[in-house]
């Protein structure tokens, strides 16, 4: 465009130079300098501040004020045309470079429209100066007329459509920029929703071996304080020793990730024989293991979960149910595997669990004036996490107890079949 716009101005002038020499042996010469230096000084210095573009097209805020403006300097500029016009006949060829200006500064019908009193002038001036008319002078002019209000009506076309090609890559950008910003807050969203969920994880996996292996050194140390014997503080040693050193590798497989230690050797039905062994090695209950031989194949994620539902109930059965008996039963029922943990223990009321468990969430959510909050630092955190990680699988916990006559808890989920394989 800058390109066109010098060759605009060179064609200028060209033209003025040519009607200058034709008209110089026969016109006023003071008066033809005059009025060609008013007119070249008049578009050079318009020619700086024009706007190179249809008044009519301006869209942007601000745009009218330089758009009249230019229409201004384009009259005054054919003003003074004439009046050089009227000095020479020579001179009526500058208006191709009126005609051109034209539909660079006017709205097309402003443009028709003075490109047709340009061409009046052009026309008539030669009738006027006493040469007659002629059909070159009349047709010429009006193809040249033609001619330049469709060449530079093309040019404006040009320019809108540059114009309008940089906005969209503009709007393009923008779009991009925003959504690379959506794309890093959802990057940053999910980030956080997985530190969130690593955060509940270990939290549960703290609470379900950590807290109940250290819960267990605790007793096992209180009751050090009242052994008979040698004999006896020796084996309570003993087991607080090798529960320890099942914490610390615990507490490595927490801190890794892996799944636990127990689940390693022989699966689910040795590690809840183990953990009921140990159950019954620190408290002298009578214990009983019960595992269905038919039972269907579970992922480590769900031995897990229930692996961990059962160190929770029986943590419980440790520390409040002063039981005598414990069965611990894991058995497949159709679509579903079920971990059940009985006791002969003093039971207690599991509708006034459920009440202080209700306001504890409520305290949680709002702290309100007369809610109650669990402290999880002292203990309250098992039933609500071993409930939270059997509905993350589909599952669910229930518990059926009355004070004075034991406790029943029964872990179950879904049993996912595999699904058969198809033929290729």
């Amino acid at each position: 465009m800058r390109n066109l716009t010098t060759l605009q101005h060179t064609l200028f002038v060209t033209l003025v130079a040519i009607g200058v020499a034709r008209a110089w042996p026969t016109a006023n010469r003071v008066t033809l300098v005059v009025a060609i230096t008013v007119l070249t000084c008049w578009y050079a210095v318009g020619a700086r501040r024009a706007e190179h573009r249809p008044a009519a097209s301006s869209s942007e805020p601000g745009a009218a004020g330089p758009a009249r403006a230019a229409i201004g300097w384009l009259l005054i500029l054919a003003v003074l045309w004439i009046a050089c016009v009227a000095v020479s006949p020579h001179l009526i060829w500058v208006g191709f470079a009126l005609w051109l200006l034209a539909a660079h500064l006017l709205p097309l019908a402003g443009a028709a429209v003075f490109a047709a009193g340009v061409l009046a002038v052009v026309i008539g001036a030669p009738v006027l100066a006493g040469q007659g008319w002629s059909v070159g002078g009349v047709v010429g002019p009006t193809v040249g007329a033609i001619f330049a209000l469709a060449l530079s009506r093309g040019q404006v076309l040009l320019a809108r459509e540059s114009i309008e090609r940089a906005r969209l890559v503009r709007s393009l950008v923008r779009a991009q920029d925003e959504s690379a910003a959506l794309q890093e807050q959802l990057a940053a969203a999910q980030r956080d929703a997985g530190a969130q969920a690593e955060r509940t994880r270990l939290s549960r996996e703290i609470h379900d071996t950590l807290a109940q292996g250290f819960s267990s050194i605790l007793l096992l140390a209180r009751g050090a304080s009242v052994a008979g014997d040698e004999v006896h503080l020796r084996h309570l040693l003993d087991r607080i020793e090798e529960t320890a050193a099942g914490n610390l590798a615990e507490a490595r497989r927490v801190v890794g990730a892996l799944a636990p230690e127990s689940l390693q050797d022989n699966g689910l039905a040795a590690a809840l024989r183990r953990i009921v062994a140990d159950l019954a090695a620190d408290t002298g209950i009578d214990t009983d293991v019960r595992v269905d031989p038919d039972l269907p194949l579970l992922d480590t994620g769900e031995e897990v979960v229930l692996l961990r539902s059962a160190q929770g109930a029986l943590a419980n059965v440790r520390t409040h149910a002063r039981a005598a008996r414990v069965v611990v039963s894991l058995t497949g029922a159709g679509d579903q595997v079920r971990l059940d943990v009985v006791d002969d223990g003093v039971g207690f009321d599991p509708g006034q669990l459920a009440a202080e468990a209700s306001a504890s969430a409520g305290a949680a959510s709002g702290d309100r004036p007369g809610a109650t909050r669990v402290d999880y630092a002292r203990g309250g955190y098992g039933l609500a996490s071993t409930t939270a990680r059997l509905r993350e699988l589909g599952g669910g916990l229930t518990i059926e107890s009355a004070p004075g006559d034991g406790t029943a808890v029964s872990a179950y989920l879904p049993v996912r079949r595999a699904q058969p394989e198809v033929a290729r």
